[in-house]
């Protein structure tokens, strides 16, 4: 009887924080059906997602890091953190509509500031790089997606509309509009039109590989005309 009594309790508390979650960051739930299509139901977003919960914590966090409750904003950060494996830190800014696509090893620096409707899959890093104070960590405009691995480092700008490529190291501002990717990151426009959201990264246009392919050209151009 008491366990039974003890169940019906944390069923209770599951149904009410699946509520509040609902209700308060119904645009993120939104968000997560729209983008990622595994999601078959909002029940299964708002248990099951931990980006959506790193997330929740975030949002809590950062309300107590402007209050000046320091401390404690850190504490539920870590506390998410060994939860969801992403690390949010509370002083960073993050936009409406953001998503984290299963999101382990996803780190987002203090000095973060991140748009709306952006998407990140996991393994990201928004960093800093050295021991710099003030403004060190990226600023991430409206509707980017950054692919799996990718490393977005120092204070530098990525544009709106923008596709950052799988495990791509990015060191310097890139514009609107572009797909970047490489190591060190590359830009390639796409006709200068904004870049769809899509998780097809397989159709992500590589510079280098352009470049080496028409080396390659070159040098079966020249090799035929050296034959006798």
């Amino acid at each position: 009887m008491e366990f039974l009594i003890a169940l019906c309790f944390l069923a209770a508390i599951v149904l009410a924080s699946a509520f509040l979650i609902a209700f308060f960051f119904s645009e993120e739930v939104r968000a997560t059906k729209d983008k990622d299509p595994a999601a078959r139901s909002y029940l299964e977003i708002i248990l099951l997602y931990p980006g959506l919960h790193a997330l929740v914590a975030y949002r809590i966090a950062h309300e107590l890091w402007l209050r000046r409750l320091k401390f404690l904003a850190r504490f539920v950060s870590q506390s998410a953190r060994a939860l969801t494996g992403i690390e949010i830190h509370p002083g960073a800014v993050i936009g409406k509509g953001f998503f984290i696509d299963h999101g382990m090893g996803v780190v987002i620096g203090e000095t973060a500031v991140i748009g709306d409707q952006v998407t990140l899959f996991q393994g990201v890093t928004l960093g800093g790089t050295g021991k710099e104070t003030g403004k060190r960590h990226p600023t991430i405009g409206d509707n980017v997606v950054v692919g799996t691995g990718a490393k977005i480092l120092g204070n530098i700008e990525i544009g709106s509309n923008s596709y950052v490529g799988a495990n791509a190291v990015v060191l310097e501002s890139m514009p609107e509009n572009s797909t970047v990717v490489g190591v060190p990151a590359r830009v390639t426009k796409q006709d200068g039109k904004r870049i769809d959201i899509m998780m097809d990264h397989a159709r992500v246009l590589d510079p280098v590989k352009q470049q080496i392919e028409e080396l390659q050209r070159r040098l079966n151009e020249l090799e035929q005309k050296a034959k006798p």
